[in-house]
């Protein structure tokens, strides 16, 4: 029955059939093949998506659009050109620098790249930036966004593996920060062999305007992590707490949006975050069926007999995520894969907080792989550049971000890991 269900779910995303639908349905068929009653459908639907921790999604999400839309973007972006901009290739570190702030914001790497995009790459051209390049790190730079805190896809992580959302954010800050470093790197190198122009000259009365004016945004993760690990709210209740404080800047401290602005962008959060939901109910019944047909034990016993030792096995599991994510977006994959590679994971002796980062990590890799690479339509839809130029583009700073993976992977003490 197993091979039945993969089989049919294979053959639906080959016909373009929506992820949601394509786990919901081939699921329903395997079990339905079983003779299991359907009411279980419901049942483990209803229950996958019956958590408290889940309110956070919609709510980080919501906060994300709204910071987007308005000034906290490009007030961001100035502060990093105050900082970076000096610098040979200077623009270049922008995008990066924007992108981790941004990335302490919004939770979403489709979401950090649209926002530094859209404020940078007008300016990019102006310099003489290769196009194609500047369009690839900026979507480089999104992935950061699910790593660095707060991060949906640690939430869905949380609720799955029963782990505290709370530990995986603070988890979360030190390999964002490699994966923004290693990305710096690749840029500052490329900018040197393309002799990239200096940009705004180093100035601490710049640096001291532009951090008063961006110090409304950069207060928001101050708020929400702050209360997080001090115990004031729970990640739901902080998520509550970014959308008050998004619209209170927006409306009444920018003034960059309208009600009808409000509305709009309610509007779009709401879609994404049913698209988002309906996955995750669908999923959940496609875990409990893999769990009741010991699908996960089988796989795990599988992986072990090919080697005892754990780096070959850890390694094994970073290759089938980075797989996956080419082929599945983030939050149908994390729903996926967590089931089933948490088990071996856990036999390995690997924390659960720490694989939580490495799949977050690995999956958010995916979002430049194409062909679903969200990041990637992304910076196209911001540049009006062709896809295949920015793929061809992205091959360094792809490989930059695997080799932070895999430190991640082997080295967790270095990156400042706490259990």
């Amino acid at each position: 029955m197993t091979g039945l269900l993969f089989a049919l779910f294979f053959l639906f995303m080959l016909l373009g059939v929506p992820i949601a639908l394509a786990i919901g349905a081939s699921t329903l068929v395997a079990i339905h093949a079983q003779g299991v009653p359907l009411m279980v459908v419901t049942q483990q639907m209803f229950q996958g998506i019956n958590s408290f921790a889940l309110v956070a999604i919609p709510m980080f999400i919501l906060a994300g659009d709204l910071m987007a839309q308005g000034k906290v973007s490009e007030k961001l972006v100035d502060f990093a050109d105050a900082l970076f901009g000096f610098l040979k290739g200077g623009l270049s570190l922008v995008s990066v620098g924007a992108g981790m702030f941004f990335a302490a914001i919004s939770g979403s790497g489709a979401a950090t790249t649209a926002a530094v995009g859209s404020s940078l790459v007008p300016e990019l051209k102006r310099k003489g930036y290769d196009p194609a390049s500047a369009a690839s790190l900026i979507a480089a730079s999104g992935t950061i966004g699910v790593v660095i805190p707060p991060s949906v896809p640690m939430i869905i992580y949380a609720v799955i593996a029963q782990q505290s959302v709370s530990k995986l954010f603070l988890n979360g800050f030190i390999p964002g920060l490699i994966m923004g470093l290693g990305l710096a790197a690749i840029a500052i190198t490329q900018a040197y062999r393309r002799n990239y122009p200096r940009g705004t000259p180093l100035s601490m009365a710049t640096i001291w305007r532009t951090l008063k004016s961006a110090s409304w945004g950069l207060m928001t993760p101050v708020i929400i992590l702050g209360g997080i690990f001090s115990g004031i709210f729970t990640p739901s209740e902080a998520a509550v707490v970014a959308v008050n404080y998004a619209l209170l800047v927006s409306l009444f401290v920018y003034r960059d949006l309208r009600l009808a602005d409000v509305y709009r962008i309610l509007i779009r959060s709401a879609i994404t975050t049913s698209v988002i939901m309906l996955v995750i109910a669908t999923s959940a019944v496609l875990s409990w069926t893999l769990s009741s047909w010991q699908v996960p034990g089988a796989i795990a016993q599988a992986v072990l007999s090919l080697s005892t030792d754990p780096y070959v096995i850890m390694l094994l599991i970073v290759a089938i995520i980075l797989l996956t994510g080419v082929f599945i977006e983030t939050a149908s994959a994390l729903i996926i894969l967590t089931p089933v590679l948490l088990p071996l994971v856990t036999q390995l002796g690997i924390d659960p907080i720490h694989f939580g980062i490495i799949i977050v990590m690995g999956l958010a890799i995916g979002m430049i792989t194409p062909p679903v690479a969200i990041n990637l339509y992304v910076a196209s839809s911001v540049t009006q550049l062709p896809l295949e130029r920015i793929t061809r583009a992205i091959l360094p700073y792809l490989l930059g971000l695997i080799c932070v993976l895999l430190l991640v992977v082997y080295v967790p003490i270095m990156l400042g890991w706490s259990g």
